[in-house]
């Protein structure tokens, strides 16, 4: 099967990574945590957000890696990143990562993002996140997933 080009330039970047992955194109869209957990038979909880913020005085980006069961608590992930944190438009998002809103991966992205992991995404042996496109999914171990990431792993709620 031919992944779609933005699947197949995540595949590559994971690859560099060090992370092996299979990308599985669903029938239906997983663009939210509800439906990729639908459509992976798994846990809502073990879907991995890709959730992009910039930094609220200084405009760097960070992206959290958030279980799909959590809500970010903004100000303490504020507390820990040293500054207070703004949701971008969409085509900043999509400038910054080169992907839509929906299937942002974890990695791989057009500009160096710092990355901080959702510690209740560690308690799965298996996580299932975007992988390029609204409909394009992969499974890894978190741990791994942080690793290839470079993530700093957090309390996100």
């Amino acid at each position: 099967m031919e992944l779609p080009a933005s699947a197949q330039r995540f595949k590559n970047a994971a690859t560099e990574a060090g992370l092996e992955i299979d990308i599985m194109e669903m029938p239906d869209s997983t663009r939210t945590a509800e439906e990729a957990a639908a459509a992976c038979k798994c846990e809502v909880g073990q879907i991995v957000k890709s959730l992009v913020f910039t930094g609220h005085d200084s405009g760097d980006i960070y992206m959290l890696l958030v279980s799909g069961s959590n809500r970010v608590n903004q100000k303490g992930i504020a507390a820990e990143i040293g500054e207070a944190l703004d949701r971008p438009e969409a085509d900043f998002v999509r400038t910054h990562t080169s992907y839509a809103i929906g299937g942002i991966p974890p990695l791989g992205h057009a500009t160096p993002i710092k990355t901080w992991l959702d510690k209740d995404l560690l308690q799965y042996k298996t996580v299932f996140a975007a992988a390029g496109t609204p409909r394009c999914i992969f499974s890894v171990d978190p741990q791994k997933l942080a690793t290839a990431a470079n993530a700093t792993i957090t309390t996100v709620t």
